[in-house]
């Protein structure tokens, strides 16, 4: 067993080994962006922003680089796994970016979205940092990214021998992970996968190149998370709609917290399959406009959901309107209704936030979670307090008093539990276990229960590792 050591900065390698150092995104959930060395040439796997970090901070730690990355591949475009891209290619121009075909179009959205954002907490917060690139610096990273087709290999670079091919991740659409193959090495890196079919998304499988390779590293998300071992997802659609009815008897609102990817779609498909079979009432359901952008690349991209999937049409789905307006925010929650909204981790100033903070005032509301919070963000912490306590959704905001009790945790995540992490590890033979994406005590956990007899390492950013 290998547990990696202080963080030294990186220095040359030699070409004919390869080597893992980590920017950022390993003990934690957050800025992903790890690099290969192979074969003499330099490959970043994903390139993210950490949520819970501002301005500068929050990128990975791109000083760590001697030279500009030769490729960059995206793995899918949440957030902390993309939304760095533009600020490296305006670092490295010549750093060529890939992903799979529907990404490309997601990331387009996402990242002009993450400009807009980042204009509005500037202008708010006065964060000097920010926005870290502006609309012309997506542009330019868009137009620089190759769509690759799902399960074709293809070239790092013209005429280099390290070859890259994506397979079915099953956590968003576009997902994939990522199996490079150098002369005398090979990587396997998950990213985030789910291994159950989702409501639109199909299982991730292990792809059979990848059941032997000499590197796997691996996502921990939710090693330390006991209760999602126990969990059947037809049984969480049962309690999830149980839940819904509770609100609604009693005149309330249910505000569901969603990523704008992924887990708006699905749920959004979930609940208009309660109501088509009579399991919940036929209520307004309003869904936010990042998500709904996202919903219409999910429909022009239909034949990469799961075969027996029926995607809803959009226009079934009210818009939410101006939350940031409390008349209007106010109009929204007056009669029963279901909202689904960004951010799923209630991060602040986002829509979801803004509903929250009108709806904790009145115990006939319900706020329903269904993915994963980061345990420093506002969606962990409300599902926390207590009805009385003091919660403040704002910086520098005043607290609002918390009436409703009805805040619930619905386990609907995309990333798959611990016991199937344990599985994969098992179907895929490597020589090295490199264990990301987790919170300390989740990547304690997968260290010590998987991967026996292999060289494990739990990274630190900056320290180089030989493969």
């Amino acid at each position: 067993m290998t547990i990696a050591g202080p963080a030294p900065k990186m220095s040359r390698m030699p070409e004919n080994t390869a080597y893992f150092t980590s920017l950022g995104g390993v003990g934690e959930v957050g800025a992903s962006a790890h690099l290969i060395e192979i074969d003499g040439l330099t490959l970043l796997l994903d390139c993210g922003l950490h949520p819970k970090k501002d301005g500068k901070s929050s990128l990975p730690d791109f000083s760590l680089l001697r030279k500009p990355p030769d490729a960059v591949i995206i793995s899918h475009a949440h957030h902390d796994h993309c939304a760095a891209l533009p600020y490296l290619l305006k670092m490295f121009p010549t750093t060529v970016p890939y992903a799979t075909v529907p990404s490309v179009r997601i990331l387009d959205r996402m990242l002009h979205n993450s400009v807009s954002v980042m204009e509005k907490i500037h202008l708010e917060r006065g964060i000097e940092d920010y926005p870290l690139y502006d609309h012309r610096d997506v542009e330019f990273a868009v137009r620089r990214l190759y769509g690759i087709p799902m399960g074709q290999e293809f070239a790092l670079l013209p005429d280099s021998p390290v070859r890259v091919s994506f397979s079915q991740a099953g956590h968003v659409l576009g997902s994939a992970s990522v199996l490079v193959k150098g002369t005398d090495h090979t990587v396997f890196y998950t990213s985030d996968v789910c291994a159950v079919d989702q409501e639109l998304m199909p299982a991730f499988v292990v792809p059979d190149e990848a059941t032997k390779v000499d590197t796997l590293i691996i996502e921990s998300t939710y090693g330390a998370n006991e209760e999602a071992d126990r969990v059947v997802y037809e049984d969480e659609i049962a309690r999830f709609a149980e839940g819904i009815n509770r609100v609604i008897d009693r005149e309330g609102v249910v505000l569901v917290p969603s990523f704008a990817l992924g887990r708006t779609q699905e749920v959004l498909n979930i609940l208009a399959l309660l109501q088509d079979t009579g399991k919940i009432p036929y209520v307004r359901i309003y869904a936010s406009g990042l998500g709904r952008a996202i919903y219409e690349i999910y429909d022009r991209f239909r034949h990469e959901l799961r075969p027996n999937s029926d995607l809803v049409p959009l226009d079934e789905f009210e818009s939410i309107g101006d939350v940031w307006d409390p008349v209007e925010a106010r109009k929204l929650i007056k009669d029963p209704c279901i909202i689904v909204a960004t951010a799923g981790m209630l991060i602040e100033n986002t829509p979801s936030a803004m509903i929250a903070q009108h709806l904790v005032r009145d115990p006939r509301h319900g706020i329903f979670f269904v993915g994963y919070c980061d345990p420093d963000t506002l969606g962990y912490k409300l599902r926390q307090a207590q009805k009385g306590d003091p919660f403040i959704f704002q910086t520098g905001g005043e607290a609002v008093t918390i009436q409703l009790e009805d805040i619930q945790w619905y386990h609907f995540s995309a990333h798959a539990h611990r016991q199937e992490l344990i599985q994969i590890v098992d179907t895929i033979q490597s020589k090295n276990l490199i264990y990301v994406h987790g919170d300390p005590p989740a990547l304690d956990w997968m260290h010590r229960h998987s991967g026996n007899g292999r060289n494990k390492f739990l990274p630190r950013i900056g320290e180089s590792i030989a493969l």
